[in-house]
């Protein structure tokens, strides 16, 4: 195998996007594989096709990086990239330069590292920005909730990924009524204003909830019990959560239904099956890359020129 088979049906954004109106993720099967092609086979094949598409969509995703960074690079003009100051003023659309963001949300178990480790790790990571979110400092307690997000967002032609987000806000917050209602319900509206914002500064983010299933969580963190080389990985909270659910999984269908836009769409990839989890993601980034119709920028240089002085320095 030495291309990459695309999905059938469809592309992976339009099969796995989440549409408008009420959303219902128990309508959505964890142990189902959207778009995965006849070619990849059946029983333990799949598993093993996939590993090797991933790989080969990897190459494809690290030559678009390049892609990404080297624009920004010549956009930045001597001296390398863009200065944080700078990067609101960079231009407008061909002229600004490009960032990605992939934002992973999942309960639990649901596989964020494992995604950022096989999928974003075939990029290179001098291109890539990966953050994570876990409970804010006090210092962050000091401003509003986007402050420590946006001061994570990547730099112009870098490939960020966030590992849980600003959703957190309206997910555990509301959960675990770390505010009143009127806060969190306040934030959707912030959201939406903050990734229009992001995309008027050519900033394409790709959303998506890696949905597994209760049982499948179950089993996940009882191998953290089992397995001493994972004590690290759990936490006796995680087992609270787990508690509440069916509380968790309305408060993400409330967001997909609030926050779900063209320009920053939600996709829910099934995820009980950790090689469907990568292949569907690779290809969501490959077809976000395919997208930006990116190319490596042209010489601001006269080139044969510079061919002729590197010839004439040769040494008899």
């Amino acid at each position: 195998m030495s291309e990459v088979v695309g999905p059938e049906g469809g592309r992976m954004r339009e099969l796995l996007r989440v549409g408008p109106g009420t959303v219902d993720l128990t309508a959505i099967d964890p142990r189902s594989t959207p778009g995965l092609p006849a070619a990849a086979g059946r029983g333990p094949t799949r598993k093993e096709w996939a590993r090797a598409q991933v790989e080969l969509i990897g190459a494809e995703l690290g030559r678009q990086q390049e892609m990404l960074y080297a624009s920004a690079q010549s956009a930045a003009g001597p001296g390398g990239a863009t200065s944080a100051p700078a990067q609101a003023d960079a231009g407008l659309d061909g002229n600004r330069p490009r960032r990605v963001l992939l934002v992973l949300q999942a309960m639990d178990c649901g596989g964020k590292d494992g995604t950022v480790k096989r999928v974003a790790g075939a990029m290179n990571p001098l291109g890539l920005h990966i953050r994570s979110f876990g409970p804010p400092t006090e210092e962050e307690l000091r401003h509003d909730f986007l402050w420590r997000v946006r001061r994570a967002l990547p730099p112009p032609g870098y490939v960020g990924v966030f590992n849980r987000s600003h959703y957190e806000d309206v997910l555990i917050a509301r959960v675990e009524g770390l505010v009143d209602e009127a806060t969190w319900r306040s934030r959707y509206a912030i959201i939406n204003d903050f990734e229009r914002e992001l995309t008027a500064q050519a900033v394409t983010v790709v959303k998506v909830m890696l949905h597994i299933s209760y049982d499948e969580q179950g089993e996940r963190l009882m191998e953290r019990l089992t397995d001493p080389a994972k004590f690290w990985k759990y936490n006796p909270s995680d087992l609270d959560t787990r508690a509440r659910w069916d509380d968790y999984q309305a408060a993400y269908a409330e967001a997909f239904e609030r926050c779900g836009t063209d320009a920053a769409p939600w996709f829910v990839v099934p995820a009980d099956r950790k090689w469907y989890r990568d292949w569907a993601v690779a290809h969501l980034l490959r077809e976000t890359f395919d997208g930006l119709d990116l190319g490596y920028p042209p010489a601001d240089f006269d080139v044969e020129r510079e061919r002729d002085r590197l010839r004439s320095q040769r040494r008899e």
